[in-house]
């Protein structure tokens, strides 16, 4: 299957999903003790990108501190609403998100599937209007351990992928980001192997829906339990192009050991 094509980089992205945690004031410490930890390694941190995922209530503060000292941090929001406008509410538009200079949005992250019921329609529409407003999607898609048993590995990652980038242009800048449902938060990730193995497939799904150079563009990240101390397997694996990280992104030592993850594979 599709991987890397001789001459293509895609930079790897690591991501931070903070989740219902932390309120304005402690994203602050936060981003102040990741940015800081970062850059205290061996390497600075600009082997990858990264990204955290913090809660709509803490984004302008993220905003304000990140334009202010100038980090190279990248952050987005954990939602948003199909709609642009309107009468819905508690929905966050894509627009708004825009306005506070927000790269990523995450899209159909498994408790939005399972705790909000957003089927797949749902995530469609909300990958189009991610792109609509200027924001770059991480579109989240995994099975459970159920699904693995009956329809085997990739199978229902790939159905997923399908819908939601269904009419998307070919030039549209996405991520993918592979969790496997049975691996969030049980302490148990899956394999390199495995998570290559869903990837690559992740990866032809793109090619035949959007193209050859969409897919050799498009990054596609693990997530499930994700650690510095296993990070460096992933990313030996040629289709896996970075980390979507829960619990962890919560501890900036252990989540800028996953980002400095270039000391543990020899880059």
């Amino acid at each position: 299957m599709a991987a890397v094509t001789p001459g293509h980089t895609r930079v790897p992205l690591i991501a931070g999903n903070w989740k219902l945690n932390l309120d304005h004031l402690q994203a602050i410490a936060l981003v102040q003790k990741l940015d800081w930890t970062l850059k205290d390694g061996k390497h600075d941190y600009a082997d990858a990108e990264v990204a955290i995922f913090p809660p709509f209530t803490d984004l302008r503060s993220v905003q304000t501190i990140v334009a202010a000292d100038k980090l190279k941090l990248a952050y987005g929001a954990q939602d948003l609403s199909q709609h642009d406008s309107g009468a819905y509410t508690g929905e966050i538009s894509g627009a708004f998100l825009a306005k506070l200079d927000c790269r990523y949005v995450l899209v159909g992250h498994s408790e939005r599937r399972t705790l909000h019921n957003e089927t797949d329609e749902v995530v469609q529409a909300k990958t189009a209007a991610a792109v609509r407003h200027g924001l770059v999607p991480v579109i989240c898609i995994g099975e459970t351990a159920e699904d693995l048993e009956e329809h085997g590995p990739s199978a229902v990652p790939v159905a997923q992928l399908k819908a939601a980038i269904d009419g998307l242009a070919p030039d549209a800048d996405i991520v993918v980001a592979y969790e496997p449902v049975w691996a969030i938060g049980s302490g148990q990730a899956a394999t390199p192997d495995q998570a290559q193995q869903v990837a690559a497939a992740l990866r032809s799904t793109l090619a035949e829906v959007l193209g050859d150079e969409a897919a050799q563009r498009t990054r596609i990240l693990y997530g499930g339990s994700v650690k510095a101390s296993n990070i460096a397997g992933f990313m030996r694996e040629p289709d896996v192009d970075g980390a979507l990280v829960g619990g962890a992104s919560l501890l900036a030592d252990e989540f800028a050991g996953i980002a400095r993850f270039s000391q543990h594979v020899g880059l």
